[in-house]
């Protein structure tokens, strides 16, 4: 009989590649969870169907776990991803869910840690006590951040409050990897792991990177603490949200980030992604 597995944030980084990673497999079932299945029909096929899904809508999210016996948590990056991750366990609970794999962060077992690393402990240990089993993935920065966050500007920099912290960042595809091991696999149970790249490295030499595979010039431009964090205020975001991206920028600027775990490997059997071929994968995006 098939496993069905209910996958939350189906259309981001991490769940979009988790989809990928599942699709085709025998014996799964798969729901992608999103905010309006009839536009999202890209995704489905084979041993995929989107749902309807929203963290504000209690009748969907109680459709959404009905006979699912495997969730891939991903909480929306609000104030309140606590409450809302956990009104999702509780129903999943109610309905029979056995496993929960949640994706959190690296460091999120830090004490005291950041607040976006406390939301997550608060919400794993929610999960611990739920009586389901569960995996916490707990990746690094992700390298699509340099896609999707903290790319070249048009003038060819990378402007980041960062100094010369380096960190280990991960390639989405590996961490949905992860995820998938841990939903399609036993073993896994009551389990959390750290998930990195396979080396650390600065934002100055990520520059360097981009710049070879590129033929651009390429340079990173430190940015003060005050000036990022003015920036971001004028550009909008909420005030929670900079205090929040301030602290993750300072835990990487200190090289609290650096640390390269094996994880990737043992659980895939394969090696993490390096940053040279994620840079020359998505190539197209820089130029």
């Amino acid at each position: 009989m098939a496993t069905t597995i209910l996958v939350t944030g189906a259309t981001g980084t991490i769940g979009s590649q988790l989809l990928s990673a599942l699709k085709g497999q025998q014996d799964l079932t798969v729901r992608a969870a999103v905010r309006s299945a009839t536009k999202a029909e890209s995704i489905k096929g084979g041993n995929v169907t989107p749902v309807d899904f929203e963290y504000t809508n209690s009748e969907q999210m109680q459709k959404a776990v009905e006979g699912v016996e495997k969730l891939f948590l991903i909480t929306p990056f609000s104030q309140d991803q606590v409450d809302l991750g956990a009104r999702l366990i509780d129903f999943a609970k109610a309905a029979g869910v056995k496993h929960v794999v949640k994706l959190s962060a690296m460091g999120a077992d830090f004490a005291p840690g950041i607040q976006l690393g406390r939301w997550h402990r608060t919400l794993e240990r929610y999960i611990a006590g739920s009586g389901m089993t569960y995996t916490f993935v707990r990746p690094n920065n992700f390298m699509e951040n340099f896609v999707n966050f903290y790319g070249p500007a048009q003038d060819g920099n990378i402007y980041l409050p960062w100094g010369q912290g380096a960190c280990s960042f991960i390639a989405g595809a590996d961490v949905a990897a992860v995820a998938a091991a841990a939903l399609t696999s036993s073993g896994h149970e009551n389990k959390a792991y750290d998930v990195t790249g396979p080396e650390a490295f600065t934002i100055a030499q990520a520059a360097a990177t981009l710049g070879e595979v590129t033929g651009r010039k390429i340079q990173y431009v430190e940015v003060p603490e005050a000036a990022a964090r003015n920036a971001m205020l004028d550009g909008g975001m909420p005030a929670w949200m900079v205090d929040g991206m301030m602290e993750l920028h300072g835990i990487n600027k200190a090289g609290y980030a650096a640390q390269v775990t094996d994880t990737v490997q043992k659980l895939t059997g394969r090696a993490p992604t390096s940053f040279a071929q994620f840079a020359k994968q998505n190539v197209a995006r820089w130029k």
